[in-house]
């Protein structure tokens, strides 16, 4: 037997950066625990009152800033629609009351900062089978996990509201979407790290949430998303030139031609959007053409920001589209400093929409990267690449719970990609005191959310604010 076989471990293998301390150091779930006894789990039921809160109308008018100015009404309409819509266009204003009048656990994750109801759905993986997943990652930042958490509460009592469903029904939403979160963290805290970073396949999600009521809808919205293609955008979309090439067509006010400085702006920034790519994928794009650029516009939230597709066309006439859309800061960055949760400046927006989605989804879009055109920053992706989504305002009430444990289970999965289970899960226990606490706070932020879309729908009416609806 040498020196070194009854040498402690530790001085044979020093500790390696970026890799776990062996002997290992205090739990994660014992950290997990201390912070429920600093906060309670019941200390997030409801909204604390506190000052300085500012005027909804006055909130949607500064986030109107540097948006294209004839856009915002457009933006404006969709956001009265309804306070569920109103929701959408808001994560700033939720942020600002989530930082102030709501507890932090102080255990961050990856999140979407924007994790309401309706950002959840279908796209396409590499070979074309549909996954299901977060989908918007526009506001993403490192971020307190509960934050994603009772946006999505409250946007499911919002929805439900919407859809004509009780009261009972709108609250039992929001608690089975945080049962299903916090029971789905306590099994990928028990499982192997390799097998927790996969685990719950596709395939599989109806059966772990319990959502058999909605195989039936989840089938029909599957069967339009493999319709839901560049193709069949492209076919609608454009036409067919003399040398065999092809172009947009307007189709206002959501598609539009731009001038030919404009377009070759942001065609010519693709050459700089190639090298944030994988080396495996330049291959592909390499037997693509750019045929074409236009404006589109996107979203509720995202209306009135910068948003272009592009056409490309391979050597079979075959077409491909990409979005190139304009990736502001996130509005959760001043108010996670205020909740203690201080960030720098990204060195590239567009870089932190994309390295914070693929660091939440199981699977992402295979051509996700990032531009510069005329001093902005973009995100590029493909445009419906067989993406589909639940409309969650039509749901039955007795399906809504069950999306409510779909979406709960997706975003635990999402946030155990950066956030160690076992330290959320012991945070979370194994009660249900955390979920009715995240259910009271839903129906309390949401019937706030209601009155803050009645000032702005009164703000509209007074000519305060002008608005295109229907658009």
């Amino acid at each position: 037997m040498t020196a070194s076989d009854t040498a402690p471990h530790a001085a044979r293998i020093p500790r390696i950066p970026g890799f776990a301390d062996w002997p290992p150091a205090e739990p994660p779930s014992a950290a997990g625990k201390a912070r429920r006894d600093a906060v309670p789990l019941a200390s997030h039921a409801g909204l604390r009152p506190y000052p300085g809160r500012p005027d909804p109308v006055d909130a949607v008018i500064a986030s109107n800033e540097g948006r294209l100015s004839e856009l915002v009404p457009i933006r404006v309409g969709r956001m009265a629609a309804s306070p569920f819509a109103f929701l959408r266009g808001t994560a700033g204003l939720m942020a600002h009351d989530l930082a102030r009048a709501t507890p932090a656990t102080g255990i961050t994750a990856q999140i979407c900062g924007d994790a309401h109801a309706a950002n959840f759905g279908l796209y396409a993986d590499a070979r074309g089978a549909l996954v299901m997943d977060l989908n918007d990652f526009d506001e993403t930042a490192p971020g307190p996990w509960e934050w994603d958490l009772k946006r999505l509460a409250a946007s499911l009592v919002l929805a439900g509201r919407e859809a004509g469903a009780g009261e009972d029904t709108c609250r039992t939403a929001a608690r089975d979407a945080a049962g299903a979160y916090r029971r789905t963290m306590l099994l990928l805290a028990e499982m192997p790290a390799a097998a927790s970073w996969s685990a719950i396949p596709d395939e599989e999600l109806v059966s772990h949430a319990d959502a058999h009521d909605l195989e039936g809808i989840l089938e029909r919205v599957g069967k339009k998303a493999h319709r839901n293609t560049s193709a069949r955008f492209a076919a609608k979309s454009t036409e067919r030139l003399p040398d065999g090439g092809r172009r947009f067509v307007d189709s206002p006010p959501v598609l539009r031609r731009v001038p030919d400085a404009e377009a070759a702006a942001v065609a010519g920034s693709l050459s700089a959007y190639l090298g944030t790519l994988p080396d495996d994928r330049l291959p592909l794009l390499a037997r693509y053409a750019v045929q074409d650029v236009a404006f589109r516009i996107v979203g509720t939230g995202s209306v009135g920001t910068r948003s272009y597709v592009v056409l490309l066309q391979d050597h079979r006439g075959k077409p491909l589209v990409l979005q190139v859309k304009e990736a502001r800061p996130s509005v959760l960055r001043p108010h996670l400093a205020a909740a203690g949760f201080p960030l720098p400046a990204p060195e590239h927006e567009g870089r932190r929409v994309v390295l914070g989605q693929k660091r939440m989804q199981v699977v992402s879009d295979i051509l996700l990267g990032w531009i510069t055109v005329e001093e902005r920053p973009y995100q590029v992706r493909q445009f419906r690449n067989r993406k589909g989504s639940v409309d969650a305002t039509a749901l039955k009430p007795g399906r809504l719970d069950d999306y409510a444990r779909m979406t709960g289970a997706l975003m635990a999965r999402a946030h155990s990609h950066t956030a160690d289970p076992r330290a959320i899960a012991a945070y979370c226990g194994e009660t249900d005191e955390l979920d009715e606490a995240v259910a009271a706070f839903a129906v309390a932020c949401a019937d706030r959310t209601e009155a803050d879309h009645a000032l702005l729908t009164r703000a509209v009416r007074a000519g305060r604010l002008p608005a295109v609806s229907g658009a």
